[in-house]
């Protein structure tokens, strides 16, 4: 029965996924979280290429198993390893500076000094959209230099799109957008459907490298989630819909944050955001934690995100209806209005 249930989610998401966009990605159940099939991909990275290192970027947030960790950017979470966390580079993330340092800069310096030895970096992990770092969305354009830079400077290119992947930011990968082909994704959270635990490694087929049982684990894909991810991928990515969907409501939320922001207007509000992923920022940071607090009262969950806690962050269903979302929206500018 397991076989027959993961057969028939392998080819489902090949044929809804896979094929529909040309990405000829191998398939790997690393473990039933997030932050397995992270460990999976930097495993892989270090494997293929001989090297150790592996750059990350600020504020990013990639799990909390140790080579998760490492490649975090969040020092709260990363003082809870207990020890040194070694063989990750930090790096500036897009804009991470007004716009006042060129891109790469930093990035180009670091390779230089390292030369082609082994102390260059294996490879690069990114979210394309950082949600625990503050809703920070990466521009296109920033990835495809991203992935030229990996490309000249011989670095796997790794996107971590367990928060925005399966549809948040509108295609069903995040990097669609910026037409780029990463050499290993990894996915998780939504990728069940159902909220059972499942994730994925996805890699270039050149890449496979692995010996038989060199990464193995007792809870490598489970025979419910496989029957919920199939269920899922028919019902919601078959026809194309749910892309359509998602940016509909993406374009519902946005003109409801510019509303909330001209009418905070001296109260520095901003936001951000792409599909079903928003970021409401204002001056006093410690606003949003006032936001959240008050949308709970009124009966709706709402979480902060950033390192200081600082953003209001929106990550709504993607199956909400119009009616739902709007009544969502109306709560959240109660809730900035009666914390002003």
């Amino acid at each position: 029965m397991a076989t027959t249930a993961k057969r028939a989610f392998l080819d489902t998401f090949q044929n809804v996924v896979l094929r529909p966009r040309d990405l000829p990605y191998k398939v790997m159940f690393p473990g039933p979280t997030g932050t397995n099939a992270v460990e999976a991909a930097l495993k892989l990275a270090r494997k293929v290429k001989g090297r150790e290192s592996v750059v990350s970027f600020t504020n990013a947030f990639h799990g909390m198993s140790l080579g998760s960790l490492a490649v975090t950017g969040n020092a709260f979470k990363r003082a809870g390893a207990g020890i040194p966390l070694v063989h990750g580079t930090p790096m500036p993330f897009d804009n991470y500076f007004d716009g006042t340092v060129e891109d790469f800069l930093w990035f180009e310096r670091l390779l230089e000094d390292q030369g082609s030895g082994l102390n260059k970096p294996a490879a690069v992990i990114v979210e394309t959209v950082q949600g625990e770092g503050g809703i920070n969305v990466a521009r296109a354009e920033w990835l495809r230099a991203l992935q030229d830079l990996c490309h000249r400077q011989d670095m796997l290119l790794i996107v971590d799109d367990i928060q925005m992947g399966c549809g948040r930011t509108g295609g069903f990968f995040s990097f669609e957008e910026a037409g780029i082909t990463p050499d290993i994704v990894t996915l998780s959270k939504s990728i069940s459907g159902y909220g059972l635990p499942m994730s994925l490694c996805l890699f270039k087929p050149e890449l496979d490298v692995w010996e038989p049982g060199e990464h193995n684990g007792t809870f490598r894909g489970n025979n419910p989630a496989f029957v919920t991810a199939t269920a899922a991928l028919n019902a919601y990515w078959a026809d194309g819909q749910m892309e359509k969907q998602t940016i509909t409501r993406g374009e519902q939320v946005e003109r409801a944050l510019l509303d909330i922001v001209d009418e905070n207007d001296g109260a520095g509000a901003s936001f951000r955001g792409r599909g079903l992923v928003w970021g409401l920022e204002f001056a006093d940071k410690e606003r949003a934690t006032a936001i959240c607090r008050r949308a709970f009262e009124l009966g709706m969950l709402l979480e902060t995100s950033g390192p200081q806690s600082e953003v209001v962050k929106l990550l709504p269903a993607l199956t909400i209806s119009p009616d739902e979302l709007d009544e969502g929206l109306r709560i959240l500018a109660r809730s900035v209005r009666e914390t002003a």
